[in-house]
């Protein structure tokens, strides 16, 4: 067994260090409206598929002819460059030079999150002077820049996560070679997991998220599937053989594993409701190491402990304490005497807690989920303020594709177009619309017939209405932008582009811009999420319904969690959105309700299950319930918080990286994986065990009461 895994290690092991280089972009991607949109954008208008911008930048002293010789001596030096599919230089257009700001853009006919090796050749090209710079900014930089700081966010929680997990470790086992086999194993689960997700880099886009995700879960569930393993094997050793030992060990512990595998794979399953690409990509990562964490820790690691046998316990820094009261006992003692009071103190701790929840704002992560000492963010904060007219800052910018049957410069056609525009120009939150009328100086339809007319008998403004319809028409569409007051990221602005792209025109309307996207990808979540929901709910019933052989046990496992990843959401709400605890104001990203929701509801169940299988077995034994539940507390208690601890610290050391959306995922994970093994775990199960008695362990056509095992 261990020659087959140690092969298996060195093969997927190369391959995992080859993942970086195969991820791309932020991961939402979704095959609708937005994606036709852009592709029209491309193939019939001619627009680039990515740009990069070149913000130039003069100190106050520098002469403008020195600037401006800057500026033609770095596009003289770009027209060497081969990747770029165009340039234009700020002296092509107007408007692309103010006070002692200049852009530039270079364009490509790539995807923006394929363009690293393109980014890193463009470099030399761009040399700073004395008092003047040029910097890169636009979506390709932005998504480079994001990859780069995900694997730097990567290294640096590892650096914080894995020394404080081995001291836990030390503290739950109190010797250094059984602290250390958990952490082996994690990172085992972790190599193998990123060998194997290279493999579907060859049939699918993969998110660059996939660098903290796969590590954030498999680290934290392949130690907490070895801690389990460890203290069963440990606690056996003491009266039986190693082989024995390990029979038993994987008799119970293993069995528990699977089940809380099962929940957690089950979990991640319902992200493959929603179709965009980043959490398609998550539900592969994690689906996958789950199951090479539970394989590994049923398979690798009983092999390794029979090799290590009774070595297990060397090294020992911490004796246990004999013929001690535990503290856990006391605790579970004092929970058993008080449920009543117990659990009410937890449910308003809760409750509170779950409060502001009512004012969570998703959004899609942009360029703020850059740390801010990145120069694409500055850059392209830069390019806004100075580029972007101050009273429409905020304003949506949609871009509406209008097709006809015919050309579109046909009369009928403009006609159709102008009765379309002045729909959108009717709506109160439209601020303006242009369109070839509003560039030509016109109002409708029949003023540009009139000045095509009258433009006839001169070449110059002909010329001029030619080139204007050369960029707005294209065949049988047109080009048309609508400018909404609504400011970035709106729901209102959501709202209007939803209902507006299902309006008739008379013609097809396609509609684009990044509110658009934003609306689909919203859509898709709020649609699919729902039947994930449902699939991780009623599967996680029936898995702990068949483990336990119980009705209320899995009712009440669901509920608490519901009630214990709510006040973890409200939690998040105030610290990130409403800026607490030292952190800056940010919105809450969109995928971290889904994500935690899906990972927490399951990796939740290790303790579950884990802490029911005991009392489950000392209620076979007793067929009290009362002392089983104190005895299954007792013996769990110190396993499980070690076990949260390291959860806590291998997801909470996210807490300390760069990327907004890995902080608040990272944050969201540790806070619901603290409470639940607190609040839930160690007062909410305990008091509800103890109001509901025998009732707990009632099945279909079986009596409350369970058969007192008959000791060998």
């Amino acid at each position: 067994m261990l020659a087959v895994w140690v092969a298996a290690i060195v093969f997927f092991a190369i391959f995992a260090f080859k993942l970086p280089s195969v991820l791309s972009g932020n991961g939402f991607e979704y095959d609708g409206e937005y994606k036709q949109t852009r592709n029209i954008l491309e193939k019939d208008f001619g627009q680039p598929e990515s740009t990069i911008i070149l913000l130039f930048e003069k100190s106050q002293d520098v002469p403008d002819e020195k600037w401006h010789a800057f500026i033609e001596d770095t596009f003289t030096r770009l027209e060497n460059y081969k990747p770029a599919s165009g340039l234009i230089s700020p002296f092509k257009m107007d408007g692309m030079m103010k006070g002692n700001y200049a852009y530039g853009i270079v364009t490509f006919d790539k995807d923006a999150g394929s363009l690293a090796d393109e980014i890193r050749e463009l470099e030399p090209f761009l040399k700073d002077k004395n008092g003047l710079s040029v910097k890169m900014t636009g979506e390709p930089v932005i998504v480079r820049d994001l990859n780069e700081a995900s694997q730097k966010d990567l290294a640096r929680a590892e650096m914080i996560g894995l020394p404080i997990a081995l001291v836990v470790l030390i503290l739950a086992f109190g010797g250094l070679i059984a602290a250390s086999v958990p952490l082996i194993i994690g990172i085992v689960s972790i190599l193998m997991t990123m060998g194997i997700v290279y493999f579907f880099s060859h049939i699918t886009d993969l998110s660059i998220f996939i660098l903290n995700i796969v590590p954030m879960i498999g680290l934290a569930l392949s130690i907490d599937f070895a801690l389990l393993i460890i203290n069963r094997y440990k606690e056996e050793l003491r009266t039986k053989s190693v082989s024995e030992s390990i029979e038993v060990t994987i008799a119970t512990a293993g069995r528990s594993i699977v089940f809380s595998a099962l929940c957690v794979f089950i979990g991640l399953s319902g992200l493959l409701f929603i179709q965009i690409d980043i959490f398609q990509n998550v539900a592969l990562g994690g689906m996958i190491v789950v199951f090479v964490s539970a394989l590994c820790a049923i398979t690798f690691l009983p092999a390794f402990l029979s090799l290590l046998g009774r070595k297990i316990n060397k090294f020992t820094i911490i004796k246990p304490k004999k013929n001690r009261k535990s503290g856990w006992h006391s605790f579970a003692d004092s929970v058993m005497k008080y449920p009543v009071v117990m659990m009410i103190a937890a449910l308003v701790i809760l409750l509170t807690a779950l409060i502001p929840v009512k004012d969570m704002h998703l959004t899609i992560p942009g360029t703020n989920s850059l740390p801010k000492n990145y120069e694409s963010r500055a850059a392209y904060e830069t390019f806004q303020k100075e580029f972007q007219p101050e009273g429409k800052r905020d304003y949506q910018t949609i871009t509406v594709i209008l097709e006809s049957e015919g050309n579109m410069a046909e009369e009928m056609n403009l006609y159709a177009v102008s009765k379309a525009i002045d729909k959108f120009g009717g709506s109160k939150l439209v601020d303006s619309v242009e369109s070839i009328f509003t560039a030509a100086g016109v109002s409708t339809a029949k003023e540009y017939a009139q000045a095509k007319m009258l433009s006839a008998a001169d070449p110059a403004r002909l010329a001029k209405l030619e080139q204007l319809e050369g960029h707005f028409i294209k065949g049988d569409k047109m080009l048309v932008k609508v400018y909404l007051k609504t400011g970035q990221h709106s729901d209102k602005a959501r709202k209007w582009v939803r209902d507006w792209a299902e309006k008739e025109y008379g013609l097809k309307a396609y509609f684009g811009g990044s509110i658009k996207f934003e609306q689909e990808n919203f859509d898709e979540i709020f649609q699919k999420a729902p039947y994930g929901l449902i699939l991780i709910v009623i599967s996680t019933f029936f898995i702990l319904m068949f483990a336990f052989r119980s009705i209320l046990i899995p009712l009440k496992a669901i509920l608490m969690n519901m009630l214990s990843l709510g006040a973890t959401f409200g939690i998040v709400v105030y610290i990130f959105q409403e800026g607490h605890l030292g952190a800056d104001p940010a919105d809450i990203a969109l995928i971290l309700p889904v994500f935690v929701f899906s990972l927490v509801f399951g990796l939740s169940m290790d303790y579950e299950v884990f802490l029911i299988s005991r009392i489950q077995e000392y209620y076979l034994e007793t067929g009290d319930n009362s002392k089983a539940t104190i005895l299954g507390l007792t013996t769990t208690s110190k396993i499980i918080t070690s076990a949260a601890a390291i959860m806590i610290v291998v997801t909470g050391a996210f807490a300390f990286t760069g990327v907004m959306p890995v902080k608040q995922l990272g944050v969201g994970i540790a806070i619901a994986i603290f409470i639940d093994a607190t609040l839930i775990r160690m007062v909410l199960v305990p008091s509800l065990m103890k109001l509901l008695g025998d009732w707990n362990w009632w099945f279909f056509g079986r009596g409350k009461k369970a058969p007192i095992r008959e000791k060998a």
